[in-house]
């Protein structure tokens, strides 16, 4: 937001104290004392007795604020106030706030320079970047009326803190109205009454805005280590506004971007990079193949290789990221950045007033997670899966068709070996070292851990599609012979299903999973069952050396065993259990070879039924999964820090879950509507996500993400003060479930397109699917937790009735029925949800959609003036953080809109004149 302008050395000069314009060396400068994490300094503007150029003219002022550093020779333009019309005593709405980083001192000049605005659309000077950083002309529609300056000095220390500053033309001569600067104390709350508005001040005397960066008011003095770890940039905005009874409350408006936006894709990626690498590499393992299956197999893995080494190279351009910590809409079609969330930031409104608690309401602005790079021709990940599958089911392939939940099942087999194999083999070895020692309570321990894990791993092949694996697996080995048992297993169910296969180079489809009528399956009986069967003889044998050891030590009258005894005696334990462990090992690995081989055949199968289409839809199914994981994270972590001390919430979390509404407002029209089939099944994966906290052991507050791409674990780490003030079973480990639900109601002009002349049944059928989705989470949260954990305006509106108005809305199948979106966010506060709302950039619709909000929650929740409510939409829009969202994203305070678009957007999602134009999106 600092613009420098270039200038004459002699005008900037004109405001430094002739001992710094002398000085060689670095100037003395007095420092400003504030609380740390406070705004530097804060002041707010008005103006008396301006003077206008013709006697009957009624000026439409603003005031443009400019710094001089003491330390360099340039005036920097730092801000500008609103434009208040019709008036020559302007109470401007907009003040200044200097950030706590900021370089500013006790010496620093400010300037202050006051325009008339003759046509509030024409103007410029609020509404974009000038180039070259030059002053605006007087002929785009403003004309120059005077100027003063001050130090930051005089105000600080002026008695009534404030002061009262003549404006003079360019020469120095005229005197055109004077200047009210009025230092302002954020920690204090004005309890006056606003009094008569009269009709020239009736626009100006709504609120104050003034403008920060500190990260204090979003984070909390004792949540500012982890939360600063994540947010980044804040930038602030603060109101005053009258209620119905004639008081003020106070309301900051921040707006920061997260860190998160690039560490959880890189994290996730390094994930899916590990994942490819051990599929591959049990694809190599499977072992002599006939050729049909074999020239199969070369073929998938060239494919994923060739994917593998897209991965790592998008993992390492990513890695040489150094700028902003957010994606802008201008990118969100670059391919190194497909993973990244666009314009990913949380937006928070905090409402103090006088009569009720303070309050504080989140959302999180992020463009819809797209594969933008990708492209919509073909449609999104609705469409394309749903093809995907029936052309996979529907054409003969040559290979075994398996269901998505059979290769499903298959993945999860595989992890589950992959996690249990490592762990049984470790404490395996554990009950020896106890054994060695001769230490009885260890060795019940350890013996406890390994059969625990043992039967972890053995339930883990008792599944049906193992078995019909190993199958298919036995008929793709050259030259392979079939068996079938003497009797089978289930003759009269399964006899009719026989499917024969002579030799591998016959199968070309199967329309299911072979039955277990067509192998002989008492060789993997045997091998599985020697697992329990070896378990069995190490419980056996512990049995036994404990109970020599116990009667040995109940002999009376005998004398202290020798320290050579205990040694023998440990010795003469490992000796006996070693062969017992070393078998149990040798039969465990002999069924993870088999039962990796078997869902390895299984993935070979789903990989060779679509290439390329599969990795292809695998490649962009993580694209839009990453962007809606980092939204999911932020908003966790968010939530997680503002409910601490809410113990209903915290009971909640681990009782029931957390409920995650994402608030669509893409059309169903053309790319949109691919961009809204991308969404809907991103959010849908967020299924498969459990959080779990954990207590932090370093300054490193970043969440750590494990697992494969159908279960993820995010851990978010907590400093210890925090970690304490969290329940027991959170303590402990309990896997925190999510709860997604998307909503979704286009608004702009292709809407109307889609309404008229297009299709709307996606729009339809996601807002169904998702009110389900939501009356599930009622019902389970109703079921578990005590009516008193409701939020405290709960007793206002009864949850069960605006489920039912949302039900009502969304069969009503009425056009850009936005009440469906009003509902939906007010039943997800209601319920201690994070809310998220979204666009195709999160920047102008996402804009005209949270301000709406904001403002709608002041006059339902706190009692904004009834009078005020559209003056304080327009002035979050005109001033507010969302206009500084638009200038990070494309460099010009514009909303991307024209006034052909605003005709067909709903009454109150419409921008404030002069606020809005041609701008790259």
């Amino acid at each position: 937001m600092e613009i420098k302008e270039e200038r004459a050395s002699d005008e900037a000069q004109q405001f430094l104290p002739s001992s710094q314009i002398d000085s060689l060396g670095e100037p003395q400068l007095t420092s400003i004392q504030r609380i740390a994490n406070e705004p530097k300094l804060e002041f707010s503007l008005a103006c008396k007795d301006l003077v206008a150029a013709t006697r009957d003219r009624k000026l439409n002022t603003f005031i443009q604020v400019s710094v001089v550093h003491p330390a360099e020779h340039v005036l920097t333009r730092y801000s500008s106030t609103e434009i208040v019309e019709g008036t020559r005593d302007p109470l401007f709405l907009t003040g200044v706030t200097f950030p706590p980083e900021y370089p500013i001192y006790e010496e620093t000049k400010i300037k202050l320079t006051v325009y008339d605005v003759k046509d509030k659309s024409q103007d410029t000077v609020h509404t974009t970047v000038l180039p070259d950083h030059k002053e605006p002309r007087t002929d785009v529609g403003r004309s120059f009326l005077g100027f003063t300056t001050f130090t930051v000095g005089d105000l600080v220390k002026s008695k009534e803190q404030q002061l009262t500053l003549t404006l003079r033309t360019s020469d120095g001569g005229k005197t055109v109205g004077t200047i009210e600067v009025n230092l302002v104390n954020m920690g204090e709350l004005e309890d006056g009454e606003p009094g008569h508005v009269t009709t020239d001040s009736q626009d100006q005397k709504c609120a104050l805005v003034r403008e920060c960066t500190a990260s204090e008011g979003i984070s909390g003095k004792d949540n500012l280590p982890s939360l600063n770890a994540v947010l980044k940039n804040p930038i602030c905005k603060l109101y005053r506004f009258p209620t119905s009874d004639n008081k003020w409350m106070r309301i900051r408006e921040q707006m920061a971007e997260t860190i998160l936006s690039f560490h959880v894709p890189k994290e996730l990626i390094n994930l899916h990079i590990k994942e490819d690498m051990r599929r591959n590499q049990e694809l190599k393992d499977l072992g002599e193949l006939a050729p049909h299956w074999d020239n199969m197999r070369k073929s998938v893995i060239a494919h994923c290789d060739q994917m593998l080494s897209m991965y790592q190279d998008t993992l390492a351009e990513l890695g040489k990221h150094t700028g902003s910590s957010f994606k802008s809409s201008c990118s969100k079609g670059e391919k190194t950045l497909e993973f990244i969330p666009i314009n990913l930031h949380l937006q928070r409104m905090h409402v103090h007033s006088p009569l009720l608690k303070d309050a504080l309401y989140d959302v999180i602005t992020v463009g819809a997670p797209a594969a933008h790079f990708q492209g919509f021709k073909n449609g999104g990940l609705r469409k394309l899966l749903s093809k995907f599958e029936t052309e996979r089911r529907n054409t003969g392939y040559q290979c075994i068709y398996y269901s998505p939940e059979n290769t499903a099942k298959a993945k999860e087999v595989l992890s589950n070996i992959n996690h249990l194999q490592p762990l049984i083999s470790s404490h395996a070895d554990l009950l020896l070292n106890s054994a060695s020692q001769h230490s009885p309570d260890s060795l019940k321990n350890s013996l406890k851990m390994l059969s625990e894990k043992t039967e972890l791993f053995v339930h883990a092949f008792k599944d049906q599609l193992v078995r019909s694996a190993l199958l298919a697996l036995y008929t793709a080995r050259p030259g392979c012979v079939l068996k079938k048992p003497a009797v089978p297993r289930n003759s009269a169910e399964e006899g009719d299903d026989l499917k024969h296969q002579d030799h591998p180079s016959q199968v070309k489809r199967q329309d299911s999973i072979p039955h277990h009528s067509e192998y002989d399956e008492e060789e993997w009986d045997r091998v599985w069952a020697n697992v329990g069967k070896s378990l069995n003889c190490v419980i056996a044998m512990v049995d036994k050396l404990l109970e020599k050891d116990n009667s040995g030590n109940t002999k009376e009258g005998e004398t202290d065993p020798s320290t050579a005894d205990c040694k023998h005696a440990g010795s003469d334990w490992y000796e006996q259990l070693y062969p017992l462990v070393i078998t149990l090992k040798d039969c465990m690995g002999e069924v993870v070879t088999r039962a990796k081989q078997s869902m390895a055949f299984v993935l070979l199968q789903e990989l060779a039924c679509g290439l390329p289409q599969c990795l292809m839809l695998t490649l962009r199914r993580d694209i839009v999964f990453s962007q809606a994981l980092a939204g999911l994270v932020c908003g966790f972590i968010i939530k997680l820090h503002t409910g601490l001390h809410d113990q209903g919430f915290l009971q909640q979390l681990h009782t029931v879950g957390l409920l995650v509404q994402y608030e669509g407002l893409l059309s169903t029209y053309s790319e949109e509507a691919g961009m809204l089939e991308d969404m809907a099944v991103g959010i849908s994966d967020l299924q498969k996500v459990m959080f779990k906290v954990i207590e932090a052991k370093s300054e490193d507050f970043l969440p750590i993400i494990t697992g494969r791409r159908e279960h993820y674990v995010i851990e978010v780490q907590l400093p210890a003060k925090m970690f304490e003030l969290l329940p027991q079973e959170i303590k402990e480990g309990k896997l925190l479930r999510m709860y997604p639900v998307l909503f979704n109601v286009g608004i702009n002009e292709q809407q109307t397109l889609a309404d008229r002349f297009g299709d709307t049944t996606l729009q339809e059928n996601i807002n169904q699917e998702n009110l389900q989705l939501l009356k599930e989470y009622y019902n389970l949260f109703t079921e578990k937790m005590p009516p008193d954990c409701l939020p405290h305006f709960q007793e206002q509106n009864d949850l069960k009735g605006l489920l039912e108005s949302l039900h009502q809305s969304i069969q009503a199948k009425k056009r850009k029925n936005v009440e469906i979106m009003w509902l939906a966010a007010t039943i997800c506060r209601k319920l201690n949800g994070v809310r998220f709302t979204c666009c195709k950039s999160a920047k102008d619709r996402t804009s005209m959609s949270v301000t709406l909000e904001q403002c709608s929650i002041l006059r339902d929740e706190h009692q904004l003036h009834k009078d005020f409510f559209i003056r304080a939409l327009d002035c979050m829009r005109r001033e507010g953080c969302r206009i500084e969202n638009v200038l990070k994203n494309v460099k010009c305070r514009k909303y991307a809109f024209n006034m052909i678009q605003l005709m067909a957007f709903p009454k109150y999602y419409r921008p404030p004149e002069g606020t809005y134009g041609k701008s790259d999106t």
